[in-house]
């Protein structure tokens, strides 16, 4: 019997490889841009991130940025999540903080780029439908502001929807993956 060379082994094994995965797995991209404001006291926004469904109730939490540092007896660093009102009436307030893959610090003005997979978590029971993607900003000493965009799961082929903040947030925008 004749051995393959070590050579044609590593493409054969290569080739396999791709033709036995999928190019692109479906999934959503989420884009958010917090802007950078001139003012005279600048704090970083708390931002959350969710899916919610045509009943307006939540489907899926996908990021909350928060002051996760900043600690002390009152808890500090998750005091101000309510004042992201809509999220927290509708799940935040039931939730324990931190959440692994979900929770995280507040980031800097400029756009920030999130991807999530079909069939792993925060989508991993996410059943076909309408629903709104929702991005809501608070910020100490400023303002609140909350933007949606609506689009239908899973997506029967690949869209890029937007929607533009007008104070605390910037453009937002939804890369569906079919």
């Amino acid at each position: 019997m004749l051995k393959p060379s070590p050579s044609k082994l590593r493409y054969t094994v290569a080739l396999g490889a791709c033709l036995g995965a999928p190019a692109f797995a479906a999934g959503l991209n989420v884009g958010v841009e917090i802007p950078r404001l001139d003012v005279a006291e600048y704090h970083r926004p708390y931002v959350a991130i969710w899916l919610e469904r045509a009943d307006n109730t939540v489907a899926s939490t996908l990021s909350v940025w928060y002051d996760v540092k900043l600690k002390n007896a009152e808890g500090t660093g998750t005091k101000w999540l309510k004042d992201m009102r809509q999220w927290w009436r509708r799940a935040g307030r039931d939730l324990e903080m931190p959440i692994d893959g979900v929770t995280s610090p507040t980031r800097p003005a400029g756009k920030h780029q999130l991807q999530f997979t079909e069939g792993k978590n925060p989508l991993a029971a996410l059943p076909a439908g309408n629903y709104k993607l929702v991005v809501e900003a608070a910020r100490e000493v400023g303002g609140r502001e909350v933007v949606s965009v609506p689009f239908t799961w899973p997506a029967a082929k690949a869209q890029q929807l937007r929607a533009a903040g007008s104070s605390e947030l910037g453009e937002i925008t939804l890369e569906l993956k079919p």
